[in-house]
């Protein structure tokens, strides 16, 4: 029974066919995949509202689910409808990778005879380039986070800002990588740092200087302070209590030093873990790394998803020239 999508968002229960079919591929995506926790859960979401979909136009098996009923649930999610806004074109194409997915692995699980979501293209978001600070603005960030050699009943939790923002902007650490990292993956004489990345990956990475001066301070003069407080963790960062430093306390210290230092918080243009991991890749580039370096460096599964990073010092080159050069500007 292939239905038609008129009845929509009435409650009716998926079949137990469906939800096994979902659960199967979530259980393929968790293991042979290796896939994040986050990206996971929106996964799970967004074939919820597949499923919702296939049930309010009675269908209750893979096989029985056309192109046109692909193509109009895709569409409903970008309009939106009385229970759901409508999504942004990077939450459609997100939600449009999860049901094609589903539906290539039904067929190469044998539950279905053929693929309806073949020939359906996701929306393809807008190409954004990352942002990324000035080495000036970098560097007067950092010191607000709070001096190296701070003093006092407030040093071990400055000493701990200080070096968390060195890391992320020394080391291109992704925000879970940073508050992920034990402190056995700290190698302060080596100079170097195990991060463990997206998928389950491992990669070796060098620390600067000036994060591993930061990070000795820290590990020498505040951890063990902190550390009294909890009941004993291996992270490297920790909150006041002495517990494991959590992503969303890492942002609240990004935020507090940008304000102090002066960079924007809100809009478009606010400073981010991200940006410092940003900024990281494109001070490398804009310094004669190579881009398969940089590559190995953040992670990067592909060469591809670094090479936006070179679009960015060539926007930077185009800038300098446009403002240098006499003739310029035609």
């Amino acid at each position: 029974m292939t239905g038609t999508l008129d009845g929509a968002g009435t409650g009716e229960e998926p079949a137990p066919a469906l939800r096994r079919a979902v659960r199967g591929y979530l259980d393929h995506l968790t293991v042979e995949r290796g896939l994040s926790a986050n990206t996971l859960s929106s996964y799970r979401r967004d074939l919820d509202r597949y499923l919702a979909t296939l049930a309010a136009a009675g269908i209750d098996d893979l096989a029985a689910v056309g192109a046109a009923v692909v193509e109009s649930h895709l569409a409903r999610l970008r309009a939106g409808d009385d229970g759901h806004p409508p999504l942004s074109v990077s939450s459609a194409a997100r939600a449009a990778s999860a049901v094609r997915g589903l539906h290539r692995f039904a067929l190469r699980e044998g539950l279905t005879g053929a693929d309806p979501s073949r020939d359906v293209h996701p929306p393809t978001p807008p190409r954004r380039l990352p942002r990324a600070l000035p080495v000036d603005d970098v560097v007067r960030l950092l010191e607000t986070a709070g001096p190296v050699a701070a003093t006092g009943d407030g040093a071990p939790l400055a000493l701990r800002d200080r070096a968390l923002l060195e890391f992320l902007y020394g080391t291109g650490a992704r925000i879970s990588e940073a508050v992920g990292a034990a402190v056995d993956d700290v190698d302060p004489a080596e100079g170097t740092v195990l991060l463990r990345g997206k998928g389950g990956r491992t990669r070796l990475v060098p620390v600067g200087g000036y994060a591993v001066e930061a990070l000795r301070a820290y590990l020498v003069r505040a951890r063990p302070a902190l550390a009294a407080a909890g009941r004993g963790t291996p992270a490297v960062f920790l909150n006041a209590r002495g517990g494991a430093l959590s992503r969303q306390g890492a942002w609240t210290i990004l935020r507090r030093a940008a304000e102090r230092a002066g960079l924007p918080v809100d809009g478009a243009h606010a400073v981010s873990p991200h940006t410092l991991r940003h900024s990281y890749a494109t001070h490398l580039l804009d310094g004669g790394a190579d881009v398969r370096v940089v590559q190995e460096l953040l992670g990067h599964a592909s060469v591809t998803t670094t090479q936006v990073y070179t679009l960015v010092t060539v926007e930077r080159l185009r800038e300098v020239y446009a403002i240098a050069h006499p003739r310029a500007r035609g």
